[in-house]
């Protein structure tokens, strides 16, 4: 997660689960060739999205199909929330005001990270927030339940959000990251009927983000690209 120690450097990592990696010149992952590439659903072949889809989704979260939903917002939170860093629109603490403010009839579980250390401050704010709001409720950890059961996500940009895809659950991001090409916007939300409309398709999308956009270190053309990735930054004539 580290920024490469030389310009000649290169970050190697992991595209949120294995095998899949990227090669970048940055760690910063909204700042990755992937992240600027347009995504065009109909390029993707229809023959091969869904198999890949539904085996991943199997081996990862053990789901055949995504539970019904109980119509809630699950917002994953993740360090800083005092803090706005420069990926992010607002900080975190403003994202849940913003979040309840646009959303006053839902009810929002916001999940504080297991492996952070939240300091004093940040959790008198936010647990000043859950005292003054009745629909807001504070847990740590549980993604696997609540993605079975909320309505939409609602993050920085915390990779449960990419985990909701497998889940068939749609996003709301407030920070920028490499899987946003079919996340909504914070800036933009003003309802719940924007996101009622959205309807991606998920399987086209992650078999796109990682069969054709990152490394599949068990995939036959693996060793094509990590070359073809070496070459495109130098290290290969």
């Amino acid at each position: 997660m580290k920024q490469p120690s030389s310009k000649h450097g290169l970050t190697f990592r992991r595209v949120y689960h294995y095998p899949f990696w990227q090669i970048e010149r940055t760690e910063k992952r909204w700042e990755w060739d992937v992240a600027r590439t347009v995504f065009d659903p109909e390029s993707v072949d229809q023959k091969e999205p869904n198999s890949f889809y539904n085996y991943w989704r199997k081996r990862l979260f053990n789901r055949s199909v995504p539970e019904t939903d109980d119509g809630f917002i699950y917002m994953p939170l993740q360090g800083r929330l005092l803090n706005q860093r420069s990926f992010q629109m607002c900080t975190p603490i403003e994202m849940i005001e913003r979040t309840l403010a646009t959303f006053p009839d839902y009810k929002i579980v916001a999940t504080l990270h297991q492996k952070e250390i939240y300091s004093v401050r940040e959790l008198n704010a936010v647990e000043h927030l859950e005292r003054t709001y009745p629909n807001l409720e504070l847990r740590t950890g549980q993604m696997e339940v609540l993605l079975d059961r909320c309505a939409f996500v609602v993050t920085q940009n915390s990779s449960i959000a990419f985990n909701g895809y497998f889940f068939e659950k749609p996003a709301v991001l407030f920070g920028k990251i490499d899987f946003q090409h079919i996340a909504l916007s914070g800036e933009t939300i003003e309802c719940v009927d924007q996101i009622a409309a959205h309807k991606p398709n998920f399987a086209a999308y992650v078999y796109w983000f990682w069969q054709d956009q990152a490394i599949n270190a068990g995939h036959k053309n693996a060793e094509r690209k990590i070359k073809d990735r070496f070459a495109k930054f130098g290290w290969l004539k």
